[in-house]
């Protein structure tokens, strides 16, 4: 059976700072990100197990398992890649970023509104969470989501594109109890080509989602 593995960083624990401190980059996919591969790895071993026993008791509890664990590793994993050293500011034409410029801006007015929703939606989740910019593929548009946990509060079928972590282990260590910090500063290590790949990629897959078959 295919198992999930954790992906190694595209660059090392200090190539962040100080935005985001080493110690910080390194428990936090050593450890935390380590512990949801780890999560969703026993739960499938669960599952093959109940449908070889065809024991179904644990089902539901194994299932929001299945959701919490998965959907913190694919978080994560598009998380490592949105960030970078060189990253921040906002993306513009002439850094080939320009259909997903365009498309913020078709979306929420302009940049600096969609700056501010993201960031709302972040600092303000919660317990714990995050704030997703999203490709939307009924409606062809981006939207902003606020995610608890891993995977609650999101309209089916849209693709994680932009992700900010607000969950304590992302930023306590340095920023303490000021989340809203953490999120201003999350701005200036934003890759935006990561982000504009990942819009384009979900745009070509087109309108699928309600076709018949």
């Amino acid at each position: 059976m295919a198992i999930y593995t954790l992906p190694e960083l595209p660059y090392d624990y200090s190539a962040l700072a100080p935005v985001i401190s080493p110690e910080i980059i390194e428990l936090h996919h050593d450890k935390h990100h380590a512990a949801y591969v780890k999560g969703a790895n026993d739960t499938l071993e669960q599952l093959a197990e109940a449908r070889d026993k065809d024991q179904w008791g644990a089902v539901n509890g194994l299932e929001k398992n299945l959701a919490f664990h998965l959907s913190g590793h694919i978080l994560h994993s598009i998380y490592w890649q949105n960030m970078s050293g060189e990253g921040g500011g906002e993306p513009l034409e002439q850094d080939g970023v320009g259909e997903l410029a365009n498309a913020i801006a078709e979306s929420f007015g302009s940049f600096a509104k969609f700056k501010a929703q993201l960031s709302k939606a972040s600092a303000t989740t919660q317990g714990s969470g995050w704030g997703v910019l999203a490709y939307e593929p009924v409606s062809g548009r981006l939207i902003v989501e606020q995610v608890y946990d891993h995977q609650g509060n999101v309209g089916q079928g849209s693709v994680p594109v932009l992700v900010f972590d607000a969950w304590e282990h992302a930023f306590y260590l340095q920023y303490k109890n000021q989340k809203v910090d953490f999120i201003e500063a999350m701005w200036k290590v934003v890759n935006w080509q990561d982000v504009a790949a990942r819009y384009a990629a979900a745009k070509a897959k087109g309108n699928s989602i309600l076709l018949a078959p």
